[in-house]
């Protein structure tokens, strides 16, 4: 029982580990979008109910992370916060540039006006967070571990939801089903150069360790 109880603790540690990693990496993808957007092109990239809509289902799914499939380690362990916010981080800037990505199609590729340009954005924040934590949520390749049920429900049922809300335009610009299929065909295909991305940042800042946290002290 004992030992049963070690490896809860273990799994919850990394659970909360995951969820530190994403909530970092989205409060900078969210934050240094839209702050550079303002400052660089004077252009608000979304509206405040946007924002309420984001913040809604984007952590209503994360909350299932409590009950995601993880690994414990065999050996105690303890925060390593450069690779928390090492990580995070590289996954926090990777998005805001994904972010200025569908920002630049909408509008010099295709000339969208601001309102669509809006939606755009709004479904690309939308989506491309739900794959950011994905990503966030193992070590390895994102199809490494399966999430847990109600992880793959939560998150899914989030995407789902925000994509009939940009497609019919329920408090914004009506995106319709060919712009937000854009929106997600360059997420998807973004979260699959991101994953990537990931692995290489924990080869640059997981050296010397054998996992996301450190060993918490030594045989």
């Amino acid at each position: 029982m004992i030992i049963d109880a070690i490896r809860e603790s273990r799994k919850t540690f990394q659970r909360m580990t995951n969820y530190s990693i994403y909530r970092i990496a989205e409060t900078i993808a969210l934050l240094g979008f839209l702050t550079l957007a303002i400052v660089v092109f004077d252009f608000y990239p979304v509206t405040a109910i946007m924002i309420v809509l984001l913040a809604i289902l984007n952590d209503g799914a994360i909350l299932s992370i409590a009950y995601d499939n993880v690994r414990h380690s065999d050996k105690p362990e303890s925060w390593n916060m450069r690779l928390v916010l090492g990580i995070a981080t590289i996954l926090g800037i990777y998005a805001v540039v994904r972010s200025f990505g569908i920002f630049y199609i909408g509008d010099r590729v295709f000339g969208h006006d601001n309102d669509t340009l809006r939606t755009l954005v709004y479904l690309n924040l939308a989506v491309g967070g739900i794959f950011t934590l994905l990503s966030a949520r193992v070590r390895g390749p994102f199809w490494s571990m399966a999430p847990a049920p109600i992880l793959l429900v939560a998150t899914i049922g989030a995407m789902l939801v925000a994509t009939f809300i940009a497609v019919y335009g329920l408090s914004m610009e009506a995106l319709g089903w060919k712009w937000a299929g854009l929106v997600w065909g360059y997420c998807l295909g973004l979260f699959l150069l991101q994953d990537q991305v990931k692995l290489m940042a924990y080869r640059v800042f997981d050296r010397g360790h054998s996992g996301i946290l450190t060993r918490a002290g030594r045989a």
